[in-house]
């Protein structure tokens, strides 16, 4: 059993759970606000809540593509489906505002090589305004999630898009097309140096067959021209190139020669599985051992061995404005500071396998999924902040980082992605147990 970082969350670390145990620790979480996701007044999400004066530095008040996404999603799978829907329709909205970034990658006037002329995923959320700070934007899982994600909604008919919304749609399987996100160089879900990972070939690829499942049953939504030969042999194509890449590289993350590219572990990796269920099986078995096994620490789960994001002593070796800068091009400086070992330990990847198992659960009745679901969210549980936290009681981190020899909170407490996380960890556990 973990020991809980918050004295309340101690009795819920138990060998089982009834209803009612569920249903007082929700209410327990509820009450904290630990799953509370206020929006702004367009309703979008910014990254993390309440920074304190000294933590503005960050830059998590702004808003990223990736995070909206997946903390609509998260609200989605976890009933809120009007906060949800409401995300994603402004996002779009942000999306064809700078609809030019697509255009000019697709028609061949801008060079998708220089990263502040693709499409901005992180951006001032409050006047859907791009940022003039150079930003490591070449991230193709990002595009990959919001098509990913509208198209579902669109399939299970929560969202009824507009006719500009479905030429949108046709703009990103242009776009990912153009750029042959299948041998492409990008920062990926950590915006760091680029490489061709498979996370991130594999969120493009999920992207594009939710888009082709929506060609398949909803024709009548698509204007014409979105239905020429030529327009759906780029999506066929695309979808073929983005499949045997993600063959050819998994287990791992990247395969390529360079040592700062090749990367056997990455926990970007759980995502494929969860909950874009792109990767199944003893493939998804293999990716899930080798998380547990590099990457799985007591406090949370490494992104990857050698991450210098949040390395010991963060804080005294870099300035605040150096702290969440865009390290993609001389990432060799911030490596340096890192021992090995002393990573920092997220907080967004225990709920998620505490998810995947229960996913399992559900359709194998195993106990021994039951008793795996159970033992990461415990983990998720036992990350929550402590009531004498200056950040406030049961929040979530984004990770735990070693300050003077201890692991605490890092200045990125609360994040939404972790607590859009935890709510589906709650879900499924809910469900497991059989509560209403």
């Amino acid at each position: 059993m973990p020991t809980a970082q918050a004295s309340a969350i101690q009795p819920f670390l138990k060998e089982s759970y009834s209803p009612e145990d569920l249903q007082k620790l929700e209410a327990i979480l509820m009450q904290a606000g630990t799953l509370e996701f206020p929006q702004l007044s367009n309703h979008l999400f910014p990254a993390a809540l309440a920074l304190q004066e000294d933590t503005e530095y960050t830059g998590y008040s702004n808003c990223w593509v990736r995070d909206n996404v997946l903390v609509s999603y998260g609200l989605y799978a976890g009933g809120q489906v009007d906060k949800a829907v409401n995300c994603l329709k402004t996002l779009a909205n942000y999306f064809i505002q700078y609809r030019h970034r697509f255009d000019r990658i697709i028609d061949g006037t801008s060079d998708p090589n220089d990263p502040m002329q693709r499409p901005h995923i992180r951006f001032g959320g409050e006047g859907l305004a791009e940022l003039d700070q150079q930003w490591a934007h070449a991230q193709n899982d990002a595009l990959g999630y919001f098509l990913w994600v509208f198209c579902r909604l669109i399939r299970v008919h929560d969202l009824e898009p507009t006719s500009e919304q479905m030429e949108l749609l046709g703009l990103f399987v242009r776009t990912l097309h153009a750029i042959q996100f299948w041998e492409d160089e990008d920062s990926g879900h950590w915006e760091e140096v680029r490489k061709i990972a498979a996370s991130s070939i594999g969120t493009a690829t999920a992207g594009l067959l939710e888009f082709s499942q929506l060609y398949d049953e909803r024709p009548e939504l698509f204007p014409e021209d979105m239905k020429s030969c030529e327009r759906v042999d780029v999506l066929e194509d695309a979808i073929t190139r983005g499949r045997h890449a993600l063959n050819a590289i998994l287990p791992y993350e990247c395969i390529q020669n360079d040592p700062q590219k090749n990367r056997k572990y990455d926990a970007a990796l759980l995502f494929l599985i969860e909950p874009l269920q792109i990767v199944k099986g003893e493939m998804a078995d293999t990716i899930l051992n080798n998380v547990k096994t590099h990457l799985q620490g007591e406090f949370g789960i490494r992104r990857y061995l050698g991450d210098s994001y949040w390395c010991a002593d963060y804080k005294e070796k870099l300035s605040p404005e150096k702290r969440t800068d865009d390290f993609s091009d001389n990432q060799a400086e911030r490596d340096a500071l890192l021992i090995p070992g002393q990573e920092a330990q997220w907080c967004i990847f225990d709920p998620i396998i505490s998810v995947i198992y229960g996913r399992r659960y559900a359709e194998s009745g195993n106990e021994a999924d039951l008793k795996e679901q159970m033992k990461y969210f415990q983990r998720a549980l036992s990350q929550l902040t402590p009531e004498d936290s200056r950040y406030g009681a049961l929040k979530c981190p984004e990770s735990y980082y070693m300050e003077h020899g201890k692991y605490v909170p890092n200045d990125i407490t609360p994040l939404l992605w972790t607590q859009a996380n935890l709510l589906q960890s709650v879900a499924w556990m809910k469900h497991s147990i059989g509560v209403e």
